[in-house]
């Protein structure tokens, strides 16, 4: 009788993607896998540890499948990913119920540790980060017309509030046959998006290459035959090249889409973040990106409550986000990590300053994507169609405009034949209500 297995991935979509590829290596060793975590022989949870709130949730999920084990539901209880890695010592010690702790390095051999576990006793596996596989095959958990494909693990950047390069070691870039065969792969089998992901996607290539290799990446990429768009996200401000920029101007499947996460834009805070730039040239990098790409949808992620910040600092953070008025943004409290240097910083900000200028970014932030979004009311939109919402009774899906799970949706009414999941379709816009888009099809 096969031993069933049952996955709960937390976080990243970098972390989702080892996931998929933990599954794989079960699956293929004869573990039978199971949707649901609590009807599985065994039970995994993919942890994220890499800020306060991830933690918490990768804790409260170990914690509800503990209480399943006690009852008997399940027979055992492993941790692997971000936390268990982080917290190697503190996991057993603390949560006495986990049969197994696995770091990332353990990856590659995660059946024959689950096997030895099965045979009795805890299991604990620490291996160099290095030695966590950078490709292999997935089960993938994303819906067959999209899927995300990760180009590089871990980081170089080292910025002082980050444990990424704790957790995940120095940027290892894939090779870039192995990114191409994988696509094609992810293509044969539906995908008619790929969203390129890594830590840092526009570093990809420099530590193999010897020089920034994304912009050559995404021409062969282009190549494939019924790809139809290729997102890309994540890309630092310093490594983004002019090549880069007029590949994603001249290539039809690239969407104009760049998720550019800046953090913030006193010069005085992002040096103590060791990230360079200031206000001025970070809204002259936006100006040139606009300039090069037309029509490029622009997409942030701001830190408010850093050490150090002042009411002027977070002064001059708001008026660079009314200068620029950026298409889409995400803004968090700074959360303070053990072992980074920020943690050791003085003039530590009070919880409630940090959460309230969060939410003062975000509210006029909100009101910025509802004016944009008004001004699109009459034009039609491509739209990848994803399913049927019977709460508002109608479709719903994203345009170029919008990542998965990340930014808004467009919903719109259907007069006469049903669309298909997973195909493009033209809707005229009628309305933004809440920053999402309401419209009807277009035959």
């Amino acid at each position: 009788m096969s031993i069933k297995v049952g996955m709960i991935s937390l976080g990243c979509a970098k972390n989702q993607v080892d996931g998929e590829m933990l599954m794989a290596s079960l699956q293929q060793a004869g573990f039978e896998l199971v949707d649901d975590a609590a009807l599985a022989d065994i039970a995994i949870v993919n942890t994220c540890g890499f800020i306060e709130s991830a933690k918490k949730e990768s804790i409260e999920e170990i914690l509800e499948l503990a209480q399943l084990k006690k009852e008997g539901r399940i027979k055992k209880l492993v941790v692997t990913g971000c936390l268990a890695e982080r917290y190697r010592e503190e996991m057993h010690k603390e949560l006495p119920e986990l049969d197994a702790v696995l770091g990332i390095g353990a990856n590659a051999e995660i059946a024959g540790h689950l096997k030895r576990m099965m045979e009795g006793g805890f299991v604990e596996a620490f291996p160099e980060k290095e030695k966590m596989p950078l490709c292999g095959g997935r089960v993938l958990t994303t819906p067959s017309y999209f899927a995300y494909l990760k180009i590089a693990e871990g980081c170089d950047n080292r910025c002082t509030y980050c444990a990424i390069p704790l957790i995940r070691g120095g940027y290892r870039s894939r090779t870039m046959e192995s990114i191409e065969g994988e696509a094609r792969f992810l293509v044969q089998n539906g995908a008619k998006e790929l969203i390129l992901i890594a830590q840092d996607t526009t570093r990809y290539g420099i530590d193999l290459y010897g020089e920034y290799s994304l912009s050559k990446l995404l021409r062969r990429l282009c190549k494939i035959d019924g790809l139809h768009w290729i997102r890309v996200l994540y890309c630092y401000p310093d490594s983004i090249t002019d090549e880069l920029l007029d590949t994603m101007a001249c290539e039809e499947k690239i969407v104009k889409y760049m998720d550019i996460p800046l953090q913030h834009a006193s010069g005085k805070i992002l040096r103590a973040m060791n990230r360079r730039g200031d206000r001025e040239s970070l809204t002259s990098l936006m100006k040139r990106i606009r300039e090069k790409v037309p029509g490029v949808i622009l997409r942030t992620t701001l830190i408010t409550g850093f050490p150090g910040e002042t009411n002027e600092d977070f002064t001059e953070l708001m008026e660079f986000v009314k200068e620029v008025r950026f298409d889409r943004l995400g803004c968090f409290a700074y959360s303070q990590e053990e072992d980074t240097p920020a943690a050791e910083l003085p003039d530590q900000i009070d919880e409630d300053v940090k959460e309230r200028r969060a939410e003062i970014v975000m509210q006029d932030q909100m009101e910025i994507m509802e004016e944009q979004g008004q001004r699109l009311v009459g034009q039609t939109l491509e739209v990848l169609v994803e399913g049927f919402d019977r709460y508002a009774e109608c479709w719903f899906g994203r345009s170029a405009m919008d990542a998965p799970d990340i930014d808004g949706k467009v919903f719109f009414s259907v007069s006469e034949k049903k669309p298909v999941l997973g195909s493009f379709v033209k809707v005229e816009i009628e309305d933004c209500m809440d920053c999402d888009l309401t419209g009807h099809l277009v035959p």
